[in-house]
């Protein structure tokens, strides 16, 4: 493929560096990425992914823009209140770059779709804010052989980490399954800054560009933390991969996806 004179201006700045180039913008341009969650993480990352110039990218959630989402959830304006967030969000996406093709699926993600629906993408990345749904996308990625990149963000708070499909560990090596209901609050409950999920949605961006180009050294293998009331970045070793894992071992006994019940407020896959 080759670029207009217009596209080589839009995407100089990526151009100009040795690590992406032509040649690395060309793999933005026919990569396929998929965004589970139109919320506070999936608004920065898709925003940026498709300023990128990512060639298709595919959004997911089952939810509408309300007046709560406004503060965080900054690829929705107050315009868009009550529209489906995938619609609101394709609409920005658009906006920002008319080179991209944007998939909406308004549904919910379960086991039973939740296969079809990545199959189509290179990348997924993980913008719900509920364990069952961060525990299906895993768990889905693994058995399909996707990467993805997985994100959570509560308070002042956030977590980072990227899953290569049986190269590195995946999610279940850190969190075996799924807290007990009500041991852990969720975002409604707790509440967040609306600007973690600014920071942390753009660095699953940013795996998601690294990972397409071959730029740099990916969160495998590792989780990395954000403390915003300190202002601290730590990175945590993650046991190996496979090690005594449910669905990424050599013997996994987690073999069919799982719909765990989702917390009372949280009926669905959203961010």
């Amino acid at each position: 493929m080759s670029f207009t004179n217009e596209q080589l201006e839009r995407y100089s700045r990526h151009i100009i560096l040795k690590e992406i180039g032509v040649k690395g913008q060309k793999k933005l341009a026919a990569a396929k990425v998929l965004i589970i969650g139109a919320g506070g993480l999936g608004a920065p990352a898709a925003m940026y992914l498709a300023a990128a110039g990512i060639g298709k990218i595919g959004i997911a959630d089952a939810d509408k823009v309300d007046l709560s989402n406004l503060q965080r959830q900054i690829i929705h304006t107050t315009n868009d209140l009550g529209k489906p967030k995938v619609e609101s969000a394709a609409e920005t996406m658009r906006s920002i770059n008319p080179d991209v093709e944007v998939e909406t699926y308004n549904e919910f993600i379960y086991s039973k779709n939740i296969l079809d629906i990545i199959s189509d993408y290179d990348f997924v990345l993980d913008g719900t804010d509920n364990f069952p749904a961060k525990f299906l996308i895993n768990d889905a990625c693994v058995m399909a052989n996707k990467p993805f990149s997985h994100a959570g963000i509560i308070r002042f708070k956030g977590q980072l980490m990227t899953v290569i499909p049986r190269e590195s560990p995946c999610y279940r090596c850190a969190f075996k399954e799924p807290p007990p209901k009500g041991a852990v609050p969720t975002c409604r409950e707790a509440g967040v800054v609306g600007a973690m999920a600014g920071v942390i949605g753009s660095l699953q961006a940013l795996e998601a560009v690294k990972y397409i180009t071959g730029t740099g050294e990916l969160l495998t293998g590792k989780l990395l933390t954000f403390d915003a009331l300190t202002m601290k970045f730590h990175t945590v070793k993650l046991p190996p991969r496979g090690d005594g894992c449910a669905v990424c071992s050599d013997h996994p006994t987690v073999t069919e996806l799982i719909d765990y019940d989702p917390p009372a407020c949280d009926l669905k896959a959203k961010g």
